[in-house]
């Protein structure tokens, strides 16, 4: 019903154009799409309709027509920022085309030089092939664009951390921190350098303080009870290490047993009759 009417006038650009920004509002996106390329019919140059016709089929899960359309829609209009920076959305994001994505932002930052996403993301995507200072310098441009942003100093801690820049990292955490001290992703990030530096009793506070935040934060549980094993052989390392280990087996028990029965770090224990004990139960408990 909602085409019969439309399809009666003899010249209907703007009444597609604008049905298809309707029904997209409405998340109708099977119908926006068909109003778009009506409205394309008359105008097949338009940029607008050829913008929202990506957007919706980015909605759709479309992705390769989305980009398509999206790079149509940079050729339409050059100099219009948003179909550059969602078309290297879609290449970062779904497509896992970087350098392609990289050619976008960069583009769009022609458009809009002083724009903190496009760097941001440009950060990412340099991140993504393993290029590490090159991505460490955009954070550290998108924080001279927005000094108290939490992902990005988050982000250059995780880029530095994967550089090897582990102080340097740490002290991205560590700001990150002053914006958001309940992120439990930074405690923990934070706990793996320290259990990489075989700094044990730091690593286990930071451990600690991740499941203080989410009590079901599995894998904090895990290298906890890793780094108390590591620890001075004493009944009461030994004890919170297996207790560590039973809470992440509790959260994923085939995940955490499976580890706990082939990790090298557990070799000591294997023998001993609380792990036999805690192992046993926890197949019986959940039919593994």
């Amino acid at each position: 019903m909602i085409y019969k009417t439309l399809e009666c006038r003899p010249d209907t650009y703007q009444a597609w154009y604008k049905q298809g920004n309707v029904l997209r509002e409405k998340h109708c996106y099977q119908e926006a799409l068909f109003c778009y390329e009506k409205a394309l019919e008359y105008h097949p140059h338009d940029y607008w309709a050829t913008y929202r016709k990506a957007s919706v089929l980015e909605e759709m899960g479309r992705y390769a027509e989305a980009v398509a359309d999206y790079q149509r829609a940079t050729e339409l209009n050059s100099y219009n920022y948003w179909a550059w920076y969602d078309c290297g959305c879609l290449y970062l994001e779904q497509l896992a085309e970087y350098e392609k994505a990289i050619a976008a932002f960069e583009q769009a930052l022609i458009v809009h030089p002083q724009d903190y996403w496009s760097v941001y993301r440009l950060a990412e995507a340099w991140c993504k092939l393993a290029q590490y200072e090159r991505s460490v310098a955009f954070y550290n441009r998108a924080l001279e664009l927005r000094p108290h942003d939490f992902w990005a100093y988050y982000r250059r801690g995780e880029a530095l951390q994967l550089w090897g820049k582990l102080d340097e990292a740490l002290a991205s955490y560590e700001q990150a921190l002053e914006l958001k001290p309940q992120d439990r992703w930074t405690w923990y990030q934070k706990g793996l350098i320290f259990q990489q530096l075989k700094l044990w009793q730091d690593a286990i506070a930071c451990f600690s303080r991740a499941v203080e935040i989410d009590p079901e934060f599995d894998w904090a549980w895990y290298h906890q009870g890793e780094c108390y094993s590591l620890l001075k052989n004493t009944r009461w390392n030994n004890n919170w290490a297996i207790y560590c280990l039973e809470k992440a087996i509790n959260l994923y028990p085939r995940k955490f047993l499976e580890l706990a029965l082939s990790e090298p770090v557990w070799d000591k224990y294997r023998k001993q009759a609380g792990f036999i004990s805690l192992v046993t139960n926890k197949r019986q408990k959940y039919n593994l």
